[in-house]
């Protein structure tokens, strides 16, 4: 790779290191608006609760950054379906796990160079290259934060929900406290700079 070529990848690197934060960033505020029982709440029959969520995101993270470019996404110990039983394990257990899951991810990702990018993975004996499993996983994570966060508002109702995104009807105030913390910018995408 060319220097231009390892600018660009560790660009690469610090969004996903970017979205990974940000996605753990909006599930961990859901969660905590959560009691210990609205942890394991069912919003409909069959559904999952936000703990059953957790549950399974954090297996699949141990199972697909453990040695993640060396060994197999799909380790021979995991239980994918174990994921999804209700155990109603106290928050600590719950939360740990979790927590375990996103500091393997982060580190992993943390840990490429640019060299990885052309690297390829296996996942299930699928191979990947790297570009492709880490957005696998990107999308993979948003679905399923997605997730948290709807169930976690539909348990606390509005009245009683916390935003943590743009709050409706905030749109216009959100827009102008950005264009004054970040000043006006030229459009034209000639300007920008993708290593800048």
């Amino acid at each position: 790779m060319d220097a231009r070529s390892d600018t660009v990848a560790d660009g690469v690197i610090r969004a996903w290191v970017k979205i990974f934060e940000s996605q753990k960033s909006l599930a961990d505020g859901a969660i905590a608006q959560l009691s210990d029982p609205e942890l394991h709440a069912m919003i409909a029959p069959g559904t999952n609760s936000v703990a059953v969520v957790m549950n399974h995101v954090a297996g699949n993270m141990l199972s697909r950054w453990t040695d993640w470019l060396t060994t197999d996404g799909e380790k021979p110990g995991r239980s994918r379906d174990h994921e999804f039983q209700h155990l109603y394990e106290p928050r600590a257990a719950v939360v740990g796990r979790w927590d375990e899951g996103w500091s393997l991810t982060l580190g992993a990702v943390r840990g490429l160079c640019a060299g990885d990018l052309s690297r390829v993975v296996t996942i299930r004996g699928e191979p990947h290259s790297v570009l492709d499993a880490v957005n696998r996983q990107i999308s993979h994570y948003g679905y399923h934060v997605g997730q948290i966060m709807l169930i976690a508002r539909v348990i606390k109702g509005n009245e009683n929900w916390r935003w943590l995104t743009v709050a409706p009807g905030g749109s216009d105030s959100f827009n102008a406290m950005m264009k004054q913390r970040h000043g006006e910018r030229d459009s034209d995408p000639s300007v920008a700079s993708i290593t800048g």
